[in-house]
This record gives structure tokens, sequence and C-alpha cells, in this order.
């Protein structure tokens, strides 16, 4: 389990739209929708990342880790993603 503390990343939170979510500083693809889930923190979360190195990771509790990659969030819709 990880949630996503990116710099307006609060946004993405109750989003459920099917797609991925990118690094908007580096476009970089970090998670897929398929994988958020609700979560109680101001942030969206998500249960794996696309990629294993996909983003830095910082164990904040048990089982729960804060996610690092450039500094904010973007979302791609399922119709403009290249092979999800």
């Amino acid at each position: 389990m990880s949630f996503c503390s990116f710099l307006d990343g609060e946004v993405f939170k109750d989003h459920f739209k099917p797609g991925i979510y990118v690094c908007s500083n580096c476009g970089h693809k970090l998670f897929s929708s398929k994988s958020k889930f609700e979560h109680s923190t101001p942030w969206p979360a998500f249960a794996e990342t696309i990629h294993e190195d996909s983003v830095t990771k910082h164990l904040e509790r048990p089982a729960a880790f804060k996610v690092l990659c450039g500094n904010a969030l973007t979302f791609v819709p399922k119709d403009k993603v290249d092979g999800q």
C-alpha cells in the first residue's frame, strides 16, 4: 500500500476514471488506475506502481509508504495511453 503526496495530488483523491497517473515533471508512468483505492489521507492511494522502480518509497508507518517522483501528478485517460 502506498499513498502519493504530490504537490496538488489531492485533486486526484476521489478520481477513479480508467487510465494512468504520470509525473507531470518528467512524464514517467507511475500508477495504473487499476491499483487505485479509497483511503483516508487527502492524497490518492495505490496498491502498486506500474514499474518496480517508478518512484522513491519512504516508509511512513507499517505497510504504508509515501512515494516521490518529480513534484506533481498528472492523469492520462485510458484512451490516450500507449500499452497500459
